[in-house]
């Protein structure tokens, strides 16, 4: 059963920035892409940016431009750095295996001034 550890969260005034970690459970990255979601308050939990088990990274609308999804497989870590961060960024952040429907028990972050 894969396990799957966020943190980084937190508070940031907007414009700034804030990265996401996700500590994994074995040799996950070499077996199945992995995900960032986030879910508002009110809101259906969303894709953010995905990297595939070559290293294929997707950032989808409408963080593309300003969220960035990396790996380090030494270390069995996901990250999702965060940059120029608004107010609509306010969620809980997940990392997740989308074969798997697993996710992590999220991270929060709140962007206010």
């Amino acid at each position: 059963q894969v396990q799957l550890v966020e943190s980084g969260g937190g508070f940031v005034q907007p414009g700034g920035s804030l990265r996401l970690s996700c500590a994994a459970s074995g040799n996950i990255f070499s077996t199945y892409t992995m995900a960032w979601y986030r879910q508002a308050v009110g809101k259906q939990r969303e894709v953010l940016a995905t990297i595939s088990t070559s290293g294929n990274a997707n950032v989808r609308d409408p963080v593309k431009g300003r969220f960035t999804i990396s790996r380090d497989k030494a270390k069995n870590t996901l990250y999702l750095q965060m940059t120029n961060v608004q107010p609509e960024d306010t969620a809980v952040y997940y990392c997740g295996v989308p074969h798997l429907f697993a996710y992590g028990q999220g991270t929060e972050v709140t962007v206010s001034s």
